[in-house]
């Protein structure tokens, strides 16, 4: 609106959100997907709670701690926290942690992000080929150069080059290519059906990967047997917090046209107008 100033149009948009927030229906959640948005620059977060069935924002609170987390539960969930079937995470200590307190029976609600877990398995592989592509350039090998999007690329997205690419360098014996083999290996522990199955088939990888000698690939597999049974809660109903990225991404796209925000209240309150699904009419 024409003549309007930033902090005229903030006190709009509060007003409409609690408007909207007021007019909220006390609405069972039965699936609550958690992660944390950067705020500004800096190394600040905000943690944001979703509906990963209505797929609209239900809470955005200050920082990624415990308490933070411990907020929403007593706050925006205090009355509906038993009708809570799964929540969605990644494997951030604080919300494995606020999570245990508040809901009840939570090690069989709780579930560790398939994208996040395999992150980590990405994540590991790259940091394997950093280690020995210097290794190798010091004694004069570049096969390493230019490589490293291929193998962090998902199958759907691999070219048939970056296939023939993988091959060749793994079919040579090094240790990027043992890394992406275990990564690879790893995927198969989302198809199963069975719990148990899943179970014998992680023992079998586990003792694998631990024998491997590589270092980050070992310490990915140990946190992923100490997070297992919350790992294999996607095989209840195949949750992920893909909708809860899908919502950051709008989110990044409202920081940018406001190009930031100078504190997390108006933040949180664009971050509700936008994405909170709220009903917000005046009249």
């Amino acid at each position: 609106m024409k003549g309007l100033t930033w902090n005229e149009a903030a006190g709009i948009q509060k007003r409409a959100v609690e408007r909207g927030l007021a007019r909220r229906k006390t609405e069972v959640v039965r699936a609550v997907g958690i992660d944390e948005k950067s705020f500004q620059k800096r190394h600040e977060y905000v943690t944001i709670t979703t509906d990963l069935d209505r797929g609209r924002v239900l809470w955005v609170g200050d920082h990624r701690r415990k308490e933070s987390l411990d907020a929403f539960y007593s706050d925006a969930m205090a009355k509906h926290l038993e009708e809570i079937e799964d929540v969605v995470m990644d494997m951030w200590e604080p919300f494995i942690s606020s999570t245990r307190e508040h809901v009840p029976n939570a090690d069989d609600k709780i579930v560790f992000d398939k994208f996040h877990v395999i992150g980590h398995l990405t994540e590991a592989v790259d940091k394997v080929r950093r280690t020995e592509h210097a290794a190798l350039r010091y004694v004069g090998d570049d096969r390493l150069k230019g490589t490293k999007y291929t193998w962090l690329k998902s199958s759907k997205k691999r070219t048939r080059k970056d296939n023939q690419t993988i091959r060749v360098l793994t079919s040579s014996g090094l240790k990027v290519g043992r890394a992406w083999v275990l990564k690879e290996a790893a995927l198969r522990l989302w198809e199963y059906r069975s719990i148990t199955w899943a179970k014998k088939y992680f023992k079998r990888w586990y003792f694998w990967a631990t024998h491997s000698r590589l270092e980050p690939i070992i310490k990915v597999a140990k946190m992923m047997r100490l997070h297992l049974d919350g790992i294999l809660g996607y095989l209840r109903n195949g949750r992920t917090n893909a909708l809860t990225e899908g919502l950051n991404s709008k989110i990044q796209e409202i920081k940018y046209h406001a190009r930031g925000y100078r504190n997390r209240e108006n933040f949180r309150m664009a971050i509700l107008f936008h994405c909170g699904g709220l009903d917000m009419d005046p009249r």
